[in-house]
C-alpha cells in the first residue's frame, strides 16, 4: 500500500453568505489550498477528485462534481460527486486516500461545499430530514434535533450524565472559536446563559445545536514519496476508516452508542498501528452537544458512560489531555454539511505543522490529530488520523 500526504488545504470562512455561489465558495477554497502548496502546483496534475455535498435544495444535483472542477481550474481531472448525509466530504477525503493509497493515483482533491442560506428555514429542515429514516422516523414526525435529544435521555439514564455535562461542551467549543477567524459563531456564552436558553427537543437547548451555514473546503493528497516536491510541510494520512449502520436509531441495539464510529475508529487505529491513548488532539461531530460525548466514547478517549467525568475534568479543553473542537466545532465553527469534513482535516492539518490561525489557539508538541465525521444520526462514519512529519 502507497503511503499518502496531503500537502495543501484551504477552506472559506463559515458562515451566511447570500451573494455568493456554490461555484464562488469551492473557487474561494480551492485557491487557498493551491496556494498553501508552497513549492507550487499546477491545477492540471490533478487526477482524481471527490466532492462532498447534500446538494441542500437541489441547486446542480446532476454534474455537480466537474462543476466545482470548472469552478477550481482542475478542468481534465476525474471527478465524482460524494454524497453521504454529513459525512459526505468525510468520505471524499477516504475515497481519495483509497485512490492514492492502491497505487491507481499520484495526486488527488478531496473537498466539499454547501449553501445553505439560500433557503428559508423550513425548507433548510425539510433537507436535512432526508438525511434520516424517511420511513417511520420523518413520518412520525420527528428531526434530528428530536433523534439527538432521545440519544442524550437516554444517556442520561443509563450513566447519570448530566445535563451541565452536555452543555460544557457547546460552551467550551464557542470559547474555542474566539480565537478562529474562520468560525461562524465568534460570539462567547457562558454555562448559566446557555444553560438557561431556549428549549430545542429536551434536554437539548438552542446553544447546544449548530446552524445553518454556507462554506467550502478542499485537501490537496499526493504520494508521500512526492510529498516534498511540493511541499516542504507534508503531513501524513496514517490512518483511514468508514462504516455505516442503521440509519433510524430504533433499529440499533443501543441509543447510546454509534457503532459506524466504533467501526471506522477501530479500522483508522489499526491503519496507524496506535491506540487511542496516542491521539493528542480531535475534531470530533458536534451536531449537538451530546454527539460530542457519545464520541469520546466512541472513539475510545474514555471509558464507556464516561463522558460527563470526562468532560468535566477539562480533559477536552483546550488545555486539556486530549483537546477536542479546538476550532470550535460544528456548533462554533460551522456546519456547511459537505464542508464539514474535510473543514475537520484542515484544521488538523493546521495544527500538526504548528499553524494555526493564532497563537492562542496553536496546541503544542502534538504529533497525532483524528477526525471524526458523522452523517445523520450515525448511518455513516469515516474517521482520519493524521500525523505530523519530523
Amino acid at each position: 500500500m502507497v503511503d499518502v500526504a496531503v500537502i495543501g488545504v484551504g477552506q472559506t470562512c463559515y458562515g451566511m453568505f447570500p451573494q455568493k455561489s456554490l461555484k464562488d465558495l469551492f473557487h474561494e477554497a480551492a485557491v487557498d489550498a493551491l496556494k498553501d502548496v508552497d513549492k507550487g502546483l499546477d491545477p492540471m496534475e490533478v487526477e482524481e477528485a471527490y466532492i462532498g455535498s447534500l446538494s441542500t435544495g437541489g441547486a446542480q444535483l446532476g454534474n455537480f462534481a466537474p462543476l466545482m472542477m470548472e469552478a477550481s481550474g482542475m478542468i481534465g481531472a476525474s471527478s465524482r460527486h460524494i454524497e453521504n448525509a454529513c459525512a459526505s466530504s468525510g468520505f471524499a477525503m477516504r475515497d481519495a486516500v483509497a485512490a492514492i493509497a492502491s497505487g491507481r493515483t499520484k495526486i488527488a482533491v478531496a473537498g466539499g461545499v454547501e449553501k445553505m442560506s439560500d433557503l428559508p428555514r423550513e425548507k433548510n429542515r425539510l433537507w436535512l430530514g432526508v438525511s434520516g429514516d424517511v420511513e417511520w422516523e420523518r413520518l412520525a414526525g420527528t428531526n434530528f434535533a428530536g433523534i439527538y435529544a432521545m440519544m442524550a435521555r437516554r444517556h442520561m439514564y443509563e450513566f447519570g450524565t448530566e445535563k451541565e455535562h452536555i452543555t460544557i461542551a457547546a460552551v467550551k467549543n464557542r470559547a474555542n472559536a474566539l480565537a478562529n477567524p474562520k468560525a461562524q459563531f465568534r460570539i462567547p456564552i457562558d454555562l448559566e446563559r446557555a444553560m438557561n436558553s431556549s428549549n430545542l427537543a429536551s434536554p437539548l437547548s438552542i446553544s447546544e445545536s449548530c446552524g445553518i451555514t454556507d462554506g467550502a473546503s478542499v485537501i490537496i493528497l499526493c504520494r508521500a514519496d512526492m510529498a516534498s516536491n511540493f511541499t516542504k510541510e507534508p503531513v501524513l494520512v496514517v490512518g483511514s476508516g468508514g462504516a455505516s449502520d442503521y440509519v433510524a436509531i430504533h433499529d440499533r441495539p443501543s441509543m447510546t452508542t454509534l457503532e459506524g464510529t466504533r467501526r471506522a475508529a477501530k479500522q483508522a487505529y489499526n491503519m496507524a498501528g496506535i491506540a487511542p491513548k496516542n491521539i493528542d488532539f480531535a475534531e470530533v461531530h458536534d451536531c449537538f452537544a451530546i454527539a460530542e460525548l457519545l464520541a469520546y466514547e466512541d472513539l475510545g478517549l474514555c471509558d464507556k458512560g464516561d463522558a460527563g467525568k470526562f468532560i468535566l475534568s477539562g480533559a477536552t479543553a483546550r488545555d486539556g489531555i486530549c483537546p477536542v473542537n479546538n476550532s470550535g466545532g460544528l456548533i462554533a465553527k460551522g456546519h456547511p454539511i459537505g464542508s464539514t469534513g474535510t473543514g475537520q482535516i484542515y484544521e488538523v492539518v493546521n495544527q500538526l505543522r504548528g499553524r494555526a490561525n493564532t497563537r492562542e489557539r496553536q496546541l503544542m508538541n502534538v504529533r497525532y490529530g483524528l477526525t471524526q465525521n458523522v452523517g445523520g444520526s450515525g448511518a455513516a462514519v469515516a474517521v482520519h488520523i493524521l500525523k505530523a512529519v519530523g
